[in-house]
């Protein structure tokens, strides 16, 4: 194995895209560290992407904007004293990540970069409206969060590009966002059904919204009708049976030990009213 510590991004694309081999990139080790000592995968050349300037940097720009290196720990999200106020359901979701000792290393772009379809982080950011910056030898590109899953383990990368930036939207004001999540036994368990809500308001009446489920599909969905359901509307009773339905019809869910289809479907309506009702909430100020 060939171990490398580029200095930028593009001379991390650079060696990723002229390996020949299996290829791997290293920031907070918690996926692919674990698989190395498992024997799931022993890469031909690892990048150790954490010698590279800015890359443990939280920045808020001047618009309102968040900036976050790829390799910034969920523990240094959740301790950052601004970043949590802006965007507590992203926050909250990125610390249900594994135990203490894993937050202490485990990032946003791994879990990203992770496939998993029931990833906690993910259909957070994508309420969110989270983007990243992807580097690769023809330079970089902005994509959004949920065009990158591709499926299970799987990533809309080409070959030699890495995700070199996380960016999150201005909060702004009269907005909200939660991330709930169920889960069968520990803290530390995979999700069965997750949910994400982002949403903003004009006195009582909800403008705009994004809402995400996890772990019913092959990858994290940012659901429109759901969406649809709630904009223009106070979340009465009526919005919240329309998002349940609209987020129940989105599911396409596997039958496995942690979950039938009919469970997980039901309680995608379940999470998605909750969610909202949270996100509406601290919208409010509530």
């Amino acid at each position: 194995m060939k171990y490398h510590t580029p200095a930028s991004f593009a001379d991390a694309a650079a060696i990723a895209a002229s390996a020949s081999g299996v290829t791997r990139f290293l920031a907070g080790g918690t996926d692919v560290l674990v698989q190395m000592r498992s024997d799931i995968v022993m890469p031909d050349d690892l990048i150790d992407i954490k010698h590279i300037d800015g890359v443990k940097d939280i920045t808020q720009n001047a618009d309102g904007s968040w900036t976050l290196g790829v390799a910034v720990a969920g523990a240094e999200m959740s301790e950052h004293p601004t970043l949590g106020k802006d965007w507590p359901g992203l926050v909250e979701a990125t610390d249900l990540i594994g135990s203490t000792q894993v937050q202490g290393r485990a990032t946003l772009v791994g879990n990203l970069c992770n496939g998993s379809p029931a990833a906690d982080s993910v259909p957070a950011q994508v309420a969110a409206g989270v983007t990243m910056t992807v580097t690769g030898p023809n330079g970089d590109r902005v994509a959004a969060v949920e065009d990158l899953p591709a499926g299970p383990g799987r990533l809309n990368l080409e070959k030699g590009e890495v995700i070199s930036a996380v960016h999150i939207p201005a909060r702004g004001d009269n907005a909200g966002d939660a991330y709930l999540r169920f889960i069968p036994r520990t803290e530390m368990d995979i999700a069965v059904v997750g949910c994400g809500i982002s949403l903003r308001l004009d006195g009582d009446t909800i403008t705009e919204a994004r809402v995400s489920l996890g772990a019913v599909a092959p990858t994290v969905l940012l659901v429109e009708d759901c969406a649809k359901a709630i904009i223009g509307t106070t979340l009465d009773d009526a919005a919240l049976d329309a998002l349940a339905k609209a987020a129940e019809a989105a599911c396409n869910p596997i039958d496995d030990k942690r979950g039938t289809i009919e469970f997980r479907t039901d309680v995608a309506g379940v999470l998605a009213r909750r969610a909202a009702k949270i996100a509406y909430a601290r919208a409010k100020g509530e």
